[in-house]
């Protein structure tokens, strides 16, 4: 049985995604002098920025979500071929944004049919990062599962170890976060992740938010673990600027999942995308829900190690 306090956490993780992309995507690519210049400090739904996006409406970062958490919960168990194919049946639908590695996945899948991409210094990026909550949703009962398929899913579009990395401790966070383990919890994650790669170390904060996985975690991370709230996490990431929309969108997650769905700025919660706002609630049910059998078929001790190699 799903507990209150575990739903009320994982709709305040994945609608903190959401908000967190759409805040974002106002200013992405925007320098922080730029935001400043224009905004003072940005923190209103109105949307806009590059893509001329309406006020609440989300990017790529919510939407490849949305992919992957319905074609894990479209059948039984875990089946990659059936998430690339709504990853695919995304990508066909011509949304207005796609990262470019993102799309060099997809694309080789629907020339190839093949269900992971070579090893790559491209592969670095943030993408198979922000689209992992649907996992960590769905596995929660199963470690094992849990780190097979966020590898698989990952390296569907991004095989690189800071890849592979960084979306495990994120992960992993989010796990601890959603059963109610807390920030200090969270920072030994962190902690643990800067040991083993030190390139992600955010103290002192270096102060970029590119799409580099490094540089976005860097971001997250800084403001996550500074702030004490929902709304000062999600400020103080987004006026950063860059890829403000994935970095607002992991930060929101985090912040989320620890200070719950009633945290969320109802000025911020009530102009997102009204359909959006559905799939996620009913996601986040079937997710919690899921049965993650049949179990993997790669053993899942040769994909840890793979991911700690580099």
């Amino acid at each position: 049985m799903i507990s209150d306090d575990l739903r009320e956490r994982a709709l305040g993780a994945y609608l903190g995604l959401a908000v967190g992309d759409a805040l974002g995507a106002t200013v992405e690519f925007r320098s922080p002098r730029e935001i400043q210049e224009e905004f003072g400090v940005h923190r209103s739904m109105i949307g806009g920025g590059w893509l001329h996006l309406e006020a609440g409406q989300v990017t790529d970062d919510t939407q490849m979500c949305l992919a992957l958490g319905g074609g894990m919960i479209a059948g039984e168990g875990w089946n990659l071929q059936r998430i690339a194919d709504a990853l695919a049946a995304w990508l066909r639908g011509r949304p207005p944004d796609v990262g470019n590695t993102c799309r060099r996945g997809i694309r080789r899948y629907l020339n190839d049919g093949s269900l992971e991409g070579p090893p790559s210094d491209w592969g670095a990026g943030n993408g198979a990062c922000v689209r992992n909550l649907p996992v960590v949703l769905a596995t929660l009962d199963d470690e094992e599962a849990f780190v097979h398929h966020t590898l698989a899913q990952a390296r569907f579009t991004h095989h690189h170890p800071l890849s592979d990395a960084g979306t495990l401790a994120l992960g992993y966070m989010l796990r601890g976060l959603l059963r109610g383990a807390g920030w200090s919890a969270a920072r030994q994650v962190a902690a643990a992740l800067v040991a083993e790669h030190p390139a992600f170390c955010f103290d002192p904060y270096p102060g970029r938010s590119s799409a580099y996985i490094v540089e976005t975690l860097q971001t997250a991370l800084h403001y996550f673990f500074n702030t004490d709230n929902f709304k000062d996490c999600l400020v103080g990431v987004v006026n950063q600027g860059d890829d403000a929309d994935t970095t607002g969108a992991l930060a929101g997650m985090l912040a989320g999942a620890l200070y719950g769905v009633q945290s969320i700025p109802h000025a911020w919660i009530s102009r997102l995308d009204p359909g959006v706002k559905r799939m996620i609630h009913a996601q986040v049910d079937a997710l919690l829900a899921w049965n993650p059998s049949p179990q993997p078929t790669q053993d899942v001790g040769t994909l840890w190690l793979q991911s700690r190699e580099g």
